[in-house]
């Protein structure tokens, strides 16, 4: 309830009864924010009020701008470990989150020579590729791009699309121990199909991470290349 003669700001007012809002789960994380107009007319003010109460917020670190699409709240941090066994599930579960996907691309092809240089296999070897989203709490936090020999998994697609996990597949074939021996992390702006793919504007960074999986020989079994919303995710390394 907003009270004109309390002495305190109306803006202020207004920021504080959102963040009440936001903690009672009236807006989960994630959550757009309703619009200026729909605000302005809910407090009846006007919409500069409105936009500094909003820039209050966003300033906390409450809710989140985009830039033609409106305001949002502002999501818990995954905290996501990188290990010998680094594993996508675990980690979400580990946190008391859900865990998900959707598989964009899974198809067999000659591999890039760049990919197959950090496989260590020759040129004009075919690799299987899996493109994925993965998704906590059912919001997209990645886009992967998972790239695996084809001679050592025979018949992965059909097997991943049965049981839906990397890990589950690989141990069907034998390697489920495997784990990460390099990890490679930067940063850049994605590109349309990311940012639309992880639900963000384009003038917002992602992190890359670059990983090579081994075998129980030490062999490499998978690359990866993923790229995570900087917002919703960070890395831990396990010393």
């Amino acid at each position: 309830m907003i009270e004109r003669k309390s002495g305190q700001s109306i803006w202020r007012q207004i920021a504080n009864d959102i963040s009440d809002s936001i903690r009672s789960g009236t807006y989960p994380p994630g959550s757009k924010l309703p619009t200026e107009a729909e605000l302005s007319l809910q407090y009846g003010v006007n919409r500069h009020t409105l936009r500094r109460a909003i820039s209050e917020l966003a300033e906390d670190g409450v809710i989140r701008v985009e830039q033609g699409r409106g305001s949002f709240v502002q999501e818990h941090v995954l905290d996501y470990l990188v290990a010998r066994k680094t594993r996508f599930s675990d980690n979400v579960l580990r946190q008391r989150r859900t865990p998900g996907g959707r598989t964009l691309l899974l198809a067999e092809e000659v591999g890039d020579p760049s990919i197959l240089k950090q496989l260590g296999l020759p040129g004009g070897t075919r690799l299987v590729r899996l493109d994925r989203i993965g998704e906590v709490d059912g919001r997209p936090i990645s886009v992967g791009s998972h790239f695996f020999p084809a001679a050592k998994v025979p018949g992965f697609a059909a097997l991943h699309e049965e049981l839906d996990s990397i890990t589950k597949v690989l141990t069907h074939f034998g390697y489920g121990e495997y784990t990460r021996r390099e990890t490679r992390v930067t940063a850049r702006m994605p590109d349309a199909a990311d940012a639309d793919h992880l639900q963000q504007p384009r003038n917002r960074p992602v992190l890359v991470v670059e990983s090579i999986n081994v075998d129980q020989t030490g062999m490499p079994i998978e690359y990866g290349f993923a790229r995570y919303a900087a917002d919703r995710f960070q890395l831990v390394f396990e010393s």
